[in-house]
């Protein structure tokens, strides 16, 4: 029960919000960080395919990047929960960016053989695996009261923005040469390890001791919660079918190669395309956040980011596939946006690294093994009957979901759910 002062209950703006110093320090920061990524991103995907011309090689770098995070969730979470946050998540930035710069070096050898980015891709999965949690769990200790949600929508936008930027530049520089793109988007990433250091992050008074001794059964304890609270699970599940099943954006490269016939800065833009269409959203979201039938609202956006996938594995035409993938990624930014609320306001701070950990692996991670298998089916029987059957298997999942988790389609507003609000010293 919520037992927080009338004049708490008063809605933030976004511009208020982001006008709280960290805040704004963690958003400035984390442009230049996603920017870099995202053009890495989209780079290696179309390389590895240039190089090889393999559906299933988009597939293994997938897993390649996946392994590592979901080998060590259990570690990275517990990692983010007892030591200073800002500086695992810039330790583990460090790393990679020493993967871009391999990328980078190993790129200027002309390469005909892809399995040294299968190595590169495991050791940035590593790192990866140490960010996420980590920068996911410091955004709700600098969130100001009654502003998470705002915050969630501002942090979506400079992620989805990122989405818009990294691929259509990757489409110019690639075009150039791979190693421009690569060596843009180290300079961006160690930008962005700049930005993230200064950000002060405030005292909680109620964080554990860290100085008891780490044990697997702690480590653990972001699973068991996530299994114990049938609103987690169910947001959490949701998205992990709908990530598994709907993983066409990792086809992408093959789509714009083979099935639009178009070239490098063509598939940049389509690419870009799912930045447009999330970021679009996102942006509406942070100045006009959903307040009412939210569960609806995720259940209702996954089956938008089917239905539009389906229509990506259909179209031979460039601008059909273009709005299909804007369509596809406004529905799954709503999704994001009621499952990155959801999370944080039902979980305590002590906890909140070991369970974006775990969601890291269930959401995050999973777009890679996604990736995996998209490329593997598609080496199969085709990318277009991949594409399509996936996004039926989508809809399909939001029906069951629909009918079995009613805690989840019944949540009306953010306000019902259970807030675990930390006191500051």
């Amino acid at each position: 029960m919520n037992t927080s002062e009338p004049n708490s209950e008063v809605k933030m703006t976004a511009r208020q919000v982001f006008q709280t110093p960290a805040v704004k320090s963690f958003i400035i920061a984390n442009s230049a960080l996603y920017i870099g990524l995202m053009l890495q991103a989209a780079t290696l995907g179309k390389h590895i395919y240039d190089i090889t011309g393999r559906e299933l090689d988009i597939g293994w770098l997938g897993l390649a990047e996946f392994l590592p995070i979901a080998l060590l969730v259990f570690v990275t979470g517990s990692v983010a929960d007892r030591y200073n946050r800002r500086r695992v998540a810039v330790a583990a930035m460090f790393g990679e960016l020493a993967c871009s710069l391999a990328l980078v070096a190993y790129s200027l050898t002309n390469p005909t053989n892809v399995f040294p980015i299968f190595v590169i891709a495991v050791f940035y999965g590593t790192s990866r695996a140490f960010v996420t949690p980590a920068m996911r769990s410091i955004g709700p200790m600098i969130a100001p009261e009654n502003g998470l949600p705002q915050m969630v929508a501002m942090y979506s936008t400079v992620w989805t923005s990122a989405m818009i930027v990294g691929p259509a530049m990757s489409g110019f520089l690639y075009a150039a040469a791979p190693w421009i793109a690569y060596a843009t988007a180290a300079g961006l990433i160690a930008l962005g390890i700049i930005l993230v250091s200064r950000i002060k992050l405030k005292i909680i008074s109620d964080q554990p001791a860290k100085t008891e001794k780490p044990t697997l059964h702690s480590a653990m304890e972001g699973l068991r919660f996530i299994k114990r609270t049938p609103i987690l699970l169910a947001a959490i599940s949701l998205d992990l079918f709908a990530v598994l099943f709907g993983g066409a954006i990792a086809l992408l490269p093959v789509i714009a190669k083979d099935q639009l016939l178009v070239g490098d800065v063509a598939y940049g833009w389509l690419r870009a395309a799912a930045g447009i269409g999330a970021a679009s959203t996102a942006a509406l979201l942070a100045f006009k956040p959903i307040r009412r039938h939210v569960g609806r609202a995720m259940l209702i956006a996954v089956g938008v980011f089917g239905a539009g996938t389906i229509v990506l594995g259909l179209t031979h035409n460039y601008w059909v596939a273009f709005f299909a993938v804007m369509i596809l990624s406004a529905g799954d930014m709503i999704s994001v946006f009621v499952r990155g609320a959801i999370v944080p306001l039902v979980t305590p701070d002590d906890k909140r690294g070991r369970v974006a950990a775990v969601e890291n692996v269930f959401i995050g991670a999973t777009n890679e093994l996604g990736a995996f298998e998209s490329g593997a089916m598609s080496q199969a029987v085709g990318v277009p009957a991949t594409v399509i059957g996936g996004g039926i298997a989508t809809l399909g999942i939001v029906g069951i979901f629909w009918y079995k988790f009613k805690q989840l389609r019944n949540i009306d507003t953010f306000d019902e759910l259970s807030t675990e609000k930390p006191t500051e010293k």
